[in-house]
């Protein structure tokens, strides 16, 4: 769905070879980890599910006026984004179990949301504010996920050539 799947997938396989010890590790002061990296991942879905659930339980929506350019969500420039407050990982260490323990857990609660949905087409009948692009239809924001942990797993690899 929207090309969700097929990112994690790609994302768990860039890291499924690295130790526990390697995930934690930080490769350059003031970067993250790439622990820190997925459970940045699972804080977005957690929040952006909460936020799909939020807009599919409203009677009324507006409709989002236009599609938002989420595919430059992909773009990295050398220039890092800080993430906001909510999405900051902690500097806790993980193990890979519990870092995808945490993400099936998010994706799951994601697909449950998603579930209860009869038609499609309502998707992109109702609409969310982004911080990000401004106001984006369901359909957008469940891409973005996608897009947004493909932007990470470039993130990852660069993070485990330094390793």
């Amino acid at each position: 769905m929207f090309g969700i799947e097929d990112a994690r997938k790609e994302v768990l396989a860039g890291v499924e070879d690295l130790t526990d010890e390697q995930l934690n590790r930080e490769v350059e002061e003031g970067r993250w980890t790439i622990a820190q990296v997925l459970e940045h991942l699972f804080l977005i879905e957690k929040e952006m599910t909460r936020t799909i659930e939020k807009e599919l339980a409203k009677e009324d929506n507006e409709p989002a006026r236009k599609k938002k350019p989420i595919e430059l969500t992909l773009e990295r420039s050398g220039a890092e984004r800080e993430a906001p407050e909510p999405f900051q990982p902690t500097s806790e260490f993980m193990t890979l179990a519990e870092i995808k323990e945490r993400l099936d857990h998010s994706r799951a609660t994601l697909m449950k949301a998603l579930h209860v949905v009869e038609d499609d087409a309502i998707l992109s009948q109702k609409s969310a504010k982004h911080p990000a692009f401004g106001t984006m239809d369901l359909e957008q924001w469940i891409e973005f996920i996608g897009l947004h942990e493909r932007r990470h797993l470039k993130q990852i690899e660069e993070l485990k050539a330094g390793l």
